[in-house]
């Protein structure tokens, strides 16, 4: 595994970290890393990446490891890809389609697969160089004037992009009824939650806590694909929708931002967002950069600095996997934080007081209102007794009722839509 450094080029995280990521994708599909190394990049070479003499040396070190295949963390070109093959005689992938491979064997639903698939695709369709003979033969030509015909790899382009046209059909009829059930989901009662964060924070493992699931939550980069919801209980709150999303990643290749837009979109239309932040890993706050800008690309915070649109509660996880020293460091600002919740999934340290915290901030928008309706409206004063806090209700007259009720803004919006 080489972790490319190229001198100019920024990245959320130090290359290090990189690597060290790159280590836990390739654990996440079941690869043994036999030799992980840093290789500075000065100036970028178009055929290879690496200069000549650099892989020179990757080709040395594979040969000494016994590895069967390299892993560039970085994105190469087509071109360079084919030329480090015939270079190291050994097959090579990017960080790119190594990711693809992880979500290819993890999604489990019939969205997840799409979504892969149109990925998975979208990147092959430009690896598709003349580096095969049988891609080069030419079919014969069709219909009474033949012609020279189509080589094999215009006929595979094209079968590829005949396959994406119809997975993009499918995926947009998925979405369609995917905001069908979130606008079903709005004219219902019940708040909706969800977990964001960084992969492996251990979203997964707070929504098993919370709901008594089983959904897949391992020590694995993206253990979670699909999205699942619970219904949990809340302080204050009779029932609350709690949905599990997929994490995100630094450098996310763009063909999996696309297809998994459908799915990030279920984030948009929650009424709190949980940000699940693993603090015992030195990178947190370059993943918490991170998690904010895909967030603002969602359109959920509006620009850098700016409040969300949608209240965000950090919950700072693996609390029992800090050291004493960074907890020393931590403690204070999550004492005066009011955004903040501290606690371990694994544990159930401060999960109870997160509940709590969760419930306050449903029920602390609601207002009080006093209402004048005909005793007849039957629909409507059963609504307001299944839905909010009634305080009084009283008869006024024979025909008439006050009742006095506690509506947050989401349920008063629905009354006055009844």
């Amino acid at each position: 595994m080489v972790c490319p450094d190229i001198r100019g080029q920024r990245h959320d995280l130090a290359a290090e970290e990189r690597l060290e990521e790159a280590r836990g994708l390739a654990l996440a599909i079941g690869l043994v890393v036999a030799e992980s190394m840093i290789v500075p990049v000065r100036d970028v070479r178009p055929n290879l990446l690496f200069g000549s003499g650099q892989v020179d040396n990757i080709a040395v070190a594979c040969e000494q490891a016994g590895a069967e295949l390299l892993v560039v963390d970085g994105a190469l070109t087509p071109i360079q890809q084919r030329n480090l093959e015939d270079r190291l005689k050994r097959k090579v992938i990017d960080r790119t389609g190594l990711i693809l491979e992880i979500f290819g064997e993890r999604a489990a639903t019939a969205e997840g697969r799409l979504q892969v698939e149109l990925a998975h695709l979208d990147y092959q369709q430009s690896r598709l160089v003349r580096s095969w003979t049988h891609l080069e033969r030419q079919r014969g030509g069709f219909g009474f004037l033949g012609g020279p015909g189509e080589t094999q790899i215009e006929a595979d382009r094209r079968m590829i992009r005949q396959r994406m046209g119809r997975l993009r059909r499918e995926l947009e009829q998925v979405r369609k009824t995917r905001t069908l059930h979130r606008e079903r989901r709005g004219r219902a009662p019940w708040p909706i939650i969800a977990l964001v964060g960084y992969t492996n924070a251990g979203k997964s493992t707070l929504f098993n806590r919370l709901t008594g699931a089983d959904v897949m939550a391992e020590d694995l980069l993206f253990a979670t694909l699909d999205p699942t919801m619970r219904a949990i209980a809340l302080p204050g709150v009779e029932k609350a929708i709690l949905s599990d999303t997929v994490g995100f990643i630094s450098d996310l290749p763009t063909q999996l931002v696309a297809a998994f837009r459908a799915t990030l979109e279920e984030v948009t239309a929650a009424d709190i967002i949980l940000h699940v932040r693993d603090m015992a890993n030195e990178a947190a706050g370059a993943q918490k950069a991170q998690v904010l800008s895909i967030l603002e690309d969602l359109g959920v915070i509006a620009e850098e600095g700016s409040e969300s649109r949608i209240p965000i509660l950090e919950v700072w996880n693996k609390w029992d996997a800090v050291g004493p020293d960074r907890r020393d460091e931590l403690e204070p600002v999550a004492q005066t934080a009011d955004d903040v919740a501290v606690i371990s999934a694994v544990t159930g340290e401060g999960v109870e007081a997160l509940l709590a915290c969760l419930g306050g901030l449903l029920t602390g928008a609601a207002t009080t209102l006093e209402l004048v309706l005909p005793a007849s409206d039957g629909r409507r004063l059963a609504w307001l007794h299944a839905h909010g806090e009634v305080i009084e209700d009283v008869a006024v007259s024979e025909s008439e009722r006050r009742i006095t009720v506690r509506l947050n803004a989401k349920e008063r919006g629905q009354f006055e839509t009844l």
